[in-house]
């Protein structure tokens, strides 16, 4: 991309696409294009043609998507592929027909089967079961996948894809019933320091190990795999490294400054054991994370404490 090249972010608000933002535009990018959802609906295939055909873009991220936790994708598995599939099919259509150069979309480490082998190599999609819990979203983050292999392969487009592994960062979710680990560990160390409280209760044995990434890690990358690789696997975007869930939450009840007890609920669910990327793809394009976990997590709790109430109870 040249700094002046026109680029396309779709869902530049959202965690991911914000970061996205950030890096370009610290990195020097100037002709970035944007659209909120009220100004372009990406399900309406008449939308997309009519933005593409006015708008031109010559680069596109794919940050757009309808997400989730749990409870979300178990109720709701049919708006999760069917939103999710038409938000792919007509960007990455009418960035073929328009004739853009260049296109990465971003997919989720949940496209692997539940009990793939650790760590996890870009070869072993369509190697076992999704996880239930989540495998409408699973298959339209898989069809998107596909989407950008067979372009290349019928019609010579450069789009390629990336999968990363859990992420967290500022502009992150901190609403308890929604939220992923990280934040809602952010907040409910933050309130129980607040209030006093003796503990701060964790869910399961805490044995379970999992990756995270920081999310203007994983911009970073994306910018430098749009720039650095063009092949026709999606290539898996981590730090290459684990760490158990009660390892984590000592890392943040530090940050914080709590000064009391974690108690572990074994009554609740520990969910996969492990989940961690193999990112050997990615590190020999010449890209490596640079943001360790405590210095990662310091960055969020220092965000969090400036956010007005309302905005990280949302």
């Amino acid at each position: 991309m040249e700094k002046n090249s026109k680029i396309y972010v779709a869902g530049h608000r959202g965690l991911v696409g914000s970061s996205i933002m950030r890096c370009l535009e610290g990195q020097g990018y100037s002709n970035i294009i944007t659209r909120t959802s009220k100004e372009l609906n990406l399900m309406r295939q008449a939308e997309v043609e009519k933005f593409f055909e006015e708008e031109k873009p010559e680069y596109v991220f794919v940050a757009a998507a309808k997400v989730g936790g749990i409870v979300a994708n178990n109720t709701y598995p049919a708006e999760f592929l069917y939103n999710n599939l038409m938000i792919e099919l007509n960007i990455i259509h009418n960035a073929y027909v328009h004739g853009v150069k260049k296109l990465l979309f971003l997919g989720s480490s949940c496209i692997y089967p539940k009990l793939a082998p650790q760590p996890i190599k870009e070869e072993y999609l369509f190697t076992g079961l999704l996880e239930p819990t989540n495998e409408a979203y699973a298959v339209a983050k898989i069809g998107g996948i596909e989407m950008c292999k067979f372009y290349r392969r019928q019609y010579g487009c450069d789009f390629i894809s990336a999968m990363p592994t859990n992420l967290y960062g500022i502009n992150d979710n901190f609403n308890l019933e929604t939220s992923h680990v990280i934040p809602a560990l952010v907040r409910r160390f933050h309130e129980a320091k607040l209030n006093g409280d003796a503990e701060v209760v964790i869910w399961g044995s805490g044995e379970p190990r999992r990756e995270f990434l920081y999310v203007d890690d994983l911009a970073d990358a994306l910018v430098h795999l749009m720039n650095n690789y063009s092949g026709e696997s999606h290539v898996n975007i981590g730090v290459g490294e684990d760490l158990k869930i009660s390892e984590l939450a000592e890392i943040v009840k530090e940050v914080v400054g709590y000064g009391g007890e974690i108690v572990k609920d074994s009554s609740k669910p520990d969910g996969t054991p492990r989940k961690l990327l193999d990112v050997s793809l990615l590190e020999s394009t010449g890209w490596k994370h640079k943001t360790g976990l405590a210095d990662g997590i310091s960055k969020v709790y220092a965000w969090y404490l400036e956010q007005p109430e309302d905005k990280i109870k949302r």
